[in-house]
């Protein structure tokens, strides 16, 4: 084996000595951005629609509206930051630009949370009007999250992708070595959210937002500089161009030629790659073959490379196909964070006016969601340490499939919204009986826990197999978009959501003055909502089966390697 790794460099430029760079430790440096990225949003997204209504004085839609805004905003700007990184910055400058940003925009959360001029007069509570918060202290608030957001949406497009750099996947060693990587870097992910939704937010409420938020940004400082640390220990790819660019090449090319006819014999389309990475020829979407079809002008000045945008190899169209065949499953996965959305914002709403006390100690409301990230890490031992090793005794496969994985996930998350209905109408019945102005209700928090537990349960299979169906599925040099699509149906999920509560006040219209999402929830029917979104769920479950079967994998033949981590092994997927 080379002392030196084929595909990257150091930082001075030159061919990177596997002795000096990559590895674990630069590898480790990158999940601690990731975990204190993960701290800070989640801090601030579990316990915002509260800050919203109590605080700001934030009718209750419109405070879930912001959250679930916010958080779509943040996974949607990850397609920024891969384009960025693809085409001009590069994954190592793209995680420092936008990890400052994050900071930038959690220490003006910290002034402004901290700032009485900058939040309405209190309110008591034999207040009948509560001033709600106006367009300048918004404003302020909206600029601190959305900077937030930027920076959120700027990381993770590029973390994941940074870390796999550190480890050549030509090395044996090294490649197993980055199958553990994943399975870490999602751990990471799960520990900083456990630490946003039980310390953080307990800091929120019993000492101080600024506190909270200080510590968030605090610490995301100290991740910045331990990851500057590195910088001499880093491998870093060269960028291969923007894909959205190669995408585009393609559609154009195939659309020029609109009215040509593909040749009988796509042996005469046109192909220049050498065999060893060559993607065959599929007979999915035909109409873009005719981009690889030879026309007069498409070589200019008799240059032997094509005109791009007149021209495209068939590798290059197939990578294009081999995106597009993605799209069905990305759409049916959408709704799942859709109800992901409601553990962040409905039912912490619903906890904060339900019995909470566990002897002298009173859960914060947010805390609640303590119990949906306790599911994805016990989902995720139980699949590795048991269901694992029984599949492969009874099927011969290690583990579930990719899209056996998200189907699990849809089917909980529906199961989930189904029990979610029947919690609220028992919450509902309580506080007609013993009256719905009351503070704190006669039933215990408890009654959430299964809701939050199967929701939490479907994340820690459907994020698994997005994020592996996603990866394996798509061309070796979109990779980094791919991830960012994975991103956009979180993103989407919560604009459905924002997308739906607007909807359902304005079409359930008055119920003795209060439609199904009410400003107070005890006089709404967020159990029909809840109802609403399991029958969706229903008929998206039926939409997905016909999609994933669908769905052609890629050919075991082709270039690119078809594989997926699973308890630290990489195997093939067969879908």
């Amino acid at each position: 084996m080379s002392w030196t790794v084929a595909d990257a460099v150091n930082y001075k430029g030159l061919p990177a000595d596997r002795t000096k760079t990559g590895g674990w430790m630069p590898a480790a440096l990158v999940l601690g951005i990731e975990i204190n990225e993960r701290l800070s949003t989640m801090g601030i997204a579990v316990n915002l629609v509260t800050y919203l209504g109590g605080t700001m004085h934030l009718p209750s839609a419109a405070s879930a509206n912001i959250v679930t805004d916010f958080m779509g905003t943040a996974f949607l700007l990850s397609l920024l930051g891969g384009f960025l990184a693809d085409s001009f910055l590069g994954r190592y400058k793209t995680i420092a630009i936008f990890a400052l940003i994050q900071a930038l925009g959690t220490g003006m959360l910290t002034v402004t949370t901290g700032m009485p001029q900058l939040r309405p007069p209190t309110c008591h509570p034999h207040d009948k009007y509560c001033e709600p918060a106006n367009g300048f202290q918004m404003g302020i608030l909206y600029l601190a999250l959305y900077l937030i957001a930027l920076g959120t949406g700027g990381l993770k497009s590029s973390v994941s992708g940074f870390g796999t750099d550190q480890f050549d996947e030509k090395d044996e060693k090294e490649k197993s070595q980055m199958a553990y990587f994943f399975n870490r870097f999602f751990i990471f992910i799960s520990i900083g959210t456990l630490t946003a939704v039980t310390v953080l937010v307990y800091v929120q409420d019993e000492v101080g937002r600024s506190w909270a938020y200080g510590i968030c940004c605090i610490s995301m400082v100290i991740a910045i500089i331990i990851f500057f640390a590195g910088t001499k220990r880093y491998r870093y790819k060269r960028s291969s161009g923007s894909p959205i660019v190669q995408i585009f090449q393609v559609i154009l090319a195939a659309t020029r030629k609109r009215k040509m006819d593909v040749p009988y014999d796509v042996g005469m389309l046109y192909e220049m790659n050498p065999d060893g990475s060559r993607i065959q020829h599929t007979d999915q979407f035909r109409c873009l073959d005719k981009a690889a079809i030879v026309a007069q002008g498409d070589f200019e000045d008799h240059d032997l490379n094509p005109n791009p945008w007149k021209l495209c190899t068939v590798t290059r169209v197939e990578e294009v196909k081999m995106m597009a065949r993605l799209i069905p499953i990305w759409a049916t996965t959408i709704l799942f964070w859709t109800n992901y959305a409601q553990m962040i914002t409905f039912s912490v709403e619903q906890a904060a006016t339900m019995e909470r006390n566990v002897g002298k100690f009173k859960i914060p409301a947010g805390s609640l969601t303590v119990f949906f990230v306790s599911a994805i890490l016990i989902t995720l031992i139980i699949y590795d340490r048991f269901i694992m090793p029984l599949w492969q005794k009874l099927k011969g496969k290690p583990g579930f499939t990719s899209l056996q994985k998200i189907a699990i996930g849809l089917v909980l998350s529906t199961m989930g919204m189904g029990i979610a209905a029947l919690v609220e109408m028992k919450r509902l019945s309580v506080a007609k009986s013993t009256g719905r102005n009351i503070s704190t209700l006669p039933i215990s928090v408890f009654y959430l826990i299964p809701q939050f537990f199967l929701v939490g349960a479907g994340e820690g299979f459907i994020y698994t197999g997005q994020l592996d169906f996603f990866i394996t599925q798509s061309p070796k040099g979109m990779k980094t978009m791919s991830t960012g699509l994975f991103l956009t149906t979180l993103a989407l999920g919560f604009f459905v959501s924002s997308f739906l509560v607007s909807i359902i006040k304005k079409v359930t219209g008055s119920n003795g003055g209060h439609d199904w999402l009410a400003d107070n929830i005890n006089y709404g029917r967020l159990d029909c909502f809840y109802g609403l979104l399991a029958i969706l769920g229903v008929i998206n479950f039926v939409l997905y089966l016909f999609c994933a079967t669908w769905f052609k994998p890629r050919k075991a033949k082709s270039a690119i390697n078809m594989e997926t981590i699973n308890n630290g092994n990489v195997v093939e997927d067969k879908c």
